[in-house]
């Protein structure tokens, strides 16, 4: 038996069926964003963006259920034109829209990693490779296009070393009660990295704040602007006692609107899926931190994102917003025999 299955049987692994189910969701989710952008985008650079975004998404739709129905799974429900509201003002500046594309571009191309080495079939491994030469030539054009706005943000660079050198010693127990050594290269940028990303979950929550038809998820955007708001202050009072730069902040770039362009079934699941990819984000940032502050200040804020993650959870089953995945056979129920 070889290593890998039958490759060219009509059959998913569970694998393959959660990176196309969950795409589905996303790229559904993507169009109903990106059409609303649309409407109120205005300058042209930022605008091409957009179509470009757009475009990718609805491609993506259109392939995904043939991957999935090729192995007789249905693709979800996931968002329709009934979850968007093109006659909505404008809720964000251009500069968010094109600051939202840079995010959401980079949670793409990390889903689409993953995906291609956890799948098998060849015709899925060639699709997912698909999107991440698209998304890279998107994100290209994304950080081009960002660099010539005044209020872009690049990591801060530090003066190369003039040789290897050693740890040596491990430094817990100073980190706690004396002097702290400078951030090194991989402390800096995921701190720096993960300021910017919460920086967005919290003008984001803002912004659906003031929109959110029930007062239910108001309160819960509300909840999360002040959980993101520690976690970002906490990553950057990190930065800023070694004197180093901090992300810029979006808040300003949120109008006064307060009708919204988006269901509240769609502004929930947009929450819940940044509060996700946060805890993949912070969790491997604290892998690769190694002073005991930075590493407790990674628990608090992981503990914030779960937090989150579980008020969005019971709020969309409760509404029945969440849909169900399929799951592997229940061997419980079906040992009880027939029901009588």
């Amino acid at each position: 038996m070889g290593f890998f299955r039958d490759t060219k049987k009509n059959s998913l692994t569970a694998a393959e069926v959660s990176a196309l189910w969950l795409q589905y969701l996303g790229d559904s989710m993507a169009i109903c964003v990106y059409k609303y952008f649309l409407k109120i985008v205005e300058n042209e650079e930022i605008k091409q963006i957009i179509e470009r975004s757009l475009e990718l998404a609805e491609g993506h739709i259109t392939k995904i259920p043939k991957f999935l129905q090729s192995a007789n799974f249905q693709a979800p429900q996931g968002f329709t034109e009934k979850d968007v509201n093109l006659k909505a003002p404008r809720l964000f500046s251009d500069q968010y829209l094109l600051f939202y594309s840079y995010i959401m571009t980079i949670h793409g191309l990390t889903a689409y990693s993953l995906a291609t080495t956890n799948t098998e079939r060849k015709d899925i491994q060639d699709y997912f490779f698909e999107c991440t030469a698209t998304s890279k030539e998107l994100f290209q054009q994304i950080v081009t296009l960002s660099k010539t706005f005044p209020n872009f943000s690049s990591v801060p660079a530090i003066p190369p070393s003039a040789g290897g050198e050693f740890i040596e010693s491990i430094g817990i127990i100073s980190n706690l009660i004396g002097d702290k050594r400078p951030l090194n290269i991989s402390e800096l940028s995921t701190i720096f990295f993960n300021s910017k990303k919460t920086g967005f979950i919290m003008s984001l929550s803002l912004a659906f704040s003031q929109v959110a038809k029930l007062e239910e998820v108001r309160n819960f955007m509300l909840k999360n602007v002040k959980l993101a708001e520690k976690d970002v202050q906490s990553f950057d009072s990190l930065l800023q006692r070694e004197h180093l730069p901090i992300p810029e902040r979006w808040d300003a770039e949120i109008t006064d609107a307060t009708v919204s362009p988006f269901s509240d079934k769609l502004l929930m699941f947009h929450a819940a899926f940044l509060v996700n990819a946060a805890l993949s984000y912070y969790g491997a940032a604290l892998g690769s931190s190694f002073r005991s502050d930075i590493i407790l200040n990674y628990y608090t804020v992981f503990n914030h994102a779960m937090e989150a993650g579980m008020m969005c959870y019971k709020i969309m089953v409760k509404h029945g917003w969440m849909e169900k995945q399929p799951e592997a056979i229940d061997r419980t129920t079906l040992a009880q025999g027939p029901e009588k």
